[in-house]
């Protein structure tokens, strides 16, 4: 009887992991059709796919690119990108990261994370939102290799 009831914890577990790594990046045809949406998370941030960076790119909001110096020369930044490093090589948050960022980005405006596959800026997203108190936080869920893949544009660093 423990057997059974373990083995149902352990099957129902093992369901909930599969679906939300495999459902929660399905889109349906309405998620499809609106694609450049923000999405709204439970950190206080948004993720953002390229074609909604783009757009916010050229309404003036700020782009912070978080990877460190050497990623940055490898790939190439996103024109008009601001090159502040959140985590340094240790997996440390950057020291100078938040005085750097709060004189770049005042707390009513809106601001968009990019790393290298949006999984730091994530991170970043959520601390901006929860510990700085920024309101119009958006992570760019693919990064620069998403951004790359896509054949948009990079310009060579430092610019």
């Amino acid at each position: 009887m423990r057997f059974k009831i373990f083995y149902t914890i352990l099957l129902s577990l093992l369901l909930s992991t599969l679906l939300s790594i495999t459902g929660c990046n399905a889109k349906t045809d309405s998620q499809t059709a609106r694609a450049t949406d923000p999405v709204p998370q439970a950190g206080g941030y948004s993720n953002i796919d390229n074609a909604k960076l783009q757009e916010l790119l050229k309404q003036g909001v700020p782009l912070v690119d978080i990877r460190l110096e050497q990623e940055w020369k490898q790939t190439g930044i996103i024109q008009g990108s601001k090159t502040i490093t959140f985590f340094d090589r240790t997996g440390r948050i950057n020291p100078n990261f938040v005085p750097e960022f709060t004189k770049l980005v005042k707390k009513d405006q809106p601001v968009a994370i990019i790393c290298r596959t949006g999984n730091r800026s994530v991170a970043a997203s959520q601390a901006i939102a929860q510990q700085l108190g920024y309101k119009k936080v958006f992570n760019v869920t693919h990064g620069i290799t998403g951004w790359i893949k896509e054949n948009r544009p990079v310009v060579k660093y430092p610019q």
